[in-house]
């Protein structure tokens, strides 16, 4: 049997061309795929029923399809707005394309529930990356590392404005501490005339930077403009500063945004 990689995710958000780049990708390996496209297959079926009954019978049919593959992977590209239509499908490797905040088709929209658990969460369109990322742990049966919020995890504080190769070092030297890494950043866009920056603008640097290859390695959390952080005897945690190569150390957030006319 295939094993069955799922690609879902609104309409728009890129999936089609993401199972085009990954099918080559794995035929080059020497394995075999079948991919199976929603829309083609709606039309082969001749079923336009988007009613939850007709999306729930669509993932039984991309499921009978994938099973039928005479292949050793198989590929399906569609919404899969329901988590229902997700344990129907029942994917040996879920990506969900979080690339696009809503789709033209707004029924699905407001039946869109983004899915708790998956392999792979996209967050840009770049699918030559992404496509290189995924299919090289799919056929090594890597899975994608879970951040456990009970491990013992390193806090990384900052404005990141912008986010730059100086702070990637910083994560790097956090991440090999524990293993993962809380990235927060403060609230303050505007603060003291500069930090030109939106927490979505700096959110999207942030993972632009650490996808795919930190992914399921660091969380991203907003806290208020924090200037001071005080604490007691005892408290379970050690404050440190990192020290870099001179190369690091003069890389400016001030700098770059003044090379990129910003305050």
């Amino acid at each position: 049997m295939a094993i069955r990689i799922l690609l879902m995710g609104l309409s728009g958000s890129g999936k089609t061309v993401l199972a085009e780049k990954m099918v080559n990708r794995i035929q080059a390996s020497g394995k075999t795929i079948s991919w199976f496209n929603a829309d083609k297959i709606r039309k082969a079926c001749n079923d336009w029923d988007f009613s939850e009954e007709g999306r729930l019978r669509q993932s039984s049919r991309m499921r009978e399809l994938s099973d039928s593959a005479q292949t050793e992977y198989a590929i399906c590209d569609f919404i899969a707005p329901l988590p229902q239509m997700r344990e129907i499908f029942q994917a040996d490797w879920m990506v969900w394309l979080d690339t696009v905040d809503h789709s033209v088709f707004e029924d699905t929209n407001s039946l869109f529930v983004s899915p708790e658990r998956y392999d792979f969460r996209i967050t840009e369109k770049d699918a030559e990356r992404w496509s290189k990322f995924i299919v090289e742990h799919i056929l090594n049966n890597k899975r994608r590392p879970e951040f456990d919020w009970r491990k013992e995890t390193v806090q990384l504080l900052g404005r990141w404005q912008p986010w730059h190769a100086g702070h990637r070092a910083l994560f790097e030297r956090a991440l090999a501490k524990t293993g993962q890494v809380c990235i927060m950043i403060r609230d303050c866009q505007g603060w003291k005339e500069s930090n030109p920056f939106s927490i979505e603008e700096v959110k999207n640097h942030i993972h632009k930077d650490l996808s795919p290859m930190y992914q399921g390695m660091y969380e991203i959390m907003v806290v208020p403009n924090i200037v001071n952080i005080t604490y007691g005897r005892e408290v379970g945690y050690t404050i440190e500063q990192e020290f870099f190569e001179a190369s690091i150390e003069r890389i400016s957030g001030t700098r770059i945004r003044a090379e990129m006319g910003l305050p």
